[in-house]
C-alpha cells in the first residue's frame, strides 16, 4: 500500500482518464502528486479532492506542447515538494480520427506536438533533475499502436511509435544510470478516448464492445508498480498490461 511513500510524482494529462486515476493511485500509495494539464479547473478540483482527503496534491496549468510550460511544472514540483521522483508522460490525443487523405496537415501536427513533443519535453525537463539526485523513474504511456498499423490512426500510430523510440533512446543514453525510463502499454481503457474511437467506426478497435475495456484505475495501479523497485528490471521497453504475468505482479489478478 505504501510503494510510493514520500515520493513526488508529476503526471501530465492529469485532468481525467488515466491521468486522474494515476494521481489517485499514487496518493493511495503514499506519494505527493503534481497534476499538470491545460484544463485548470479540472486539475484544481482533483487537487482539492486529494488534499481534502488528507493527501498532498498540487495543480499546475501546463500545455505539454510548450517546453517552457513543462520545465516550469518540473521546477514547481521541485520547489514545492523538494524534488521529482517519478514523471508520468501521459498527455495524449487521438482526435480527429480519419484516413490520411482526410486529415488536415495541422491536425496531424497537433497530435505529434502533444503525443511526441510532449514526451520529449518531459524527458528533457526531468532527466537532469533525476540524474543530479541519483534516482528517478520516467514512465511514457505507450500503446499497441506503437507497433501496429491501423486505418484512420496514422497520426496516433506514428506518434506512439515515436514515443517507443524515445523510451529506447533515453534508456540507451542513460546506460547504467540509476534513473530509469520505461513505457506502459495499457491496452484499451474505458476513457473518453474510447468513446471517440467507438464513434469513428473506422477500424476493428471501434467495433470492440465497451465491456472489454479495462478500468482506468487498473492503469493507475500498474503505474505505481512500474515506478517501484519491484519493476526495476523493466528499462527501455514497453510493458504490456495485457500480459497476465504483468497483471499478476501489479496485483490485478490472483
Amino acid at each position: 500500500m505504501n510503494q510510493a511513500q514520500g515520493k513526488t510524482v508529476l503526471i501530465t494529462g492529469a485532468s481525467r482518464g488515466i491521468g486522474a486515476a494515476a494521481a489517485r493511485s499514487f496518493v493511495k500509495a503514499g506519494a505527493k502528486v503534481v497534476l499538470a494539464a491545460r484544463s485548470s479547473a479540472e486539475i484544481e478540483a482533483l487537487a482539492s479532492e486529494i488534499n481534502d482527503a488528507g493527501g498532498a496534491a498540487l495543480a499546475v496549468t501546463c500545455d505539454v506542447t510548450s517546453y517552457t510550460d513543462v520545465e516550469a511544472a518540473v521546477n514547481h514540483a521541485c520547489a514545492s515538494f523538494g524534488g521529482i521522483d517519478v514523471l508520468v508522460n501521459n498527455a495524449g490525443i487521438i482526435d480527429p480520427i480519419g484516413r490520411i487523405e482526410e486529415l488536415a496537415a495541422e491536425d496531424y501536427a497537433r497530435v505529434i506536438d502533444v503525443n511526441v513533443k510532449g514526451v520529449f519535453h518531459g524527458l528533457k525537463a526531468a532527466l537532469p533533475r533525476m540524474t543530479a539526485a541519483g534516482s528517478g523513474v520516467i514512465i511514457n504511456i505507450s500503446s499497441g499502436a506503437a507497433t501496429s498499423a491501423l486505418e484512420g490512426w496514422s497520426h496516433y500510430c506514428s506518434s506512439k511509435a515515436a514515443v517507443l523510440s524515445l523510451t529506447r533512446c533515453a534508456d540507451k543514453e542513460l546506460g547504467d544510470s540509476p534513473v530509469r525510463v520505461v513505457g506502459l502499454s495499457p491496452g484499451t481503457v474505458a476513457t473518453e478516448m474510447q468513446v471517440a474511437i467507438k464513434a469513428s467506426g473506422i477500424n476493428p478497435v471501434s467495433a470492440l464492445d465497451p465491456s472489454v475495456h479495462i478500468p482506468a484505475d487498473w492503469v493507475g495501479e500498474a503505474l505505481v508498480w512500474l515506478a517501484s523497485p519491484d519493476a526495476d528490471e523493466y528499462r527501455g521497453v514497453d510493458v504490456s498490461l495485457r500480459e497476465e504475468d504483468v497483471r499478476r505482479r501489479v496485483g490485478l489478478t490472483g
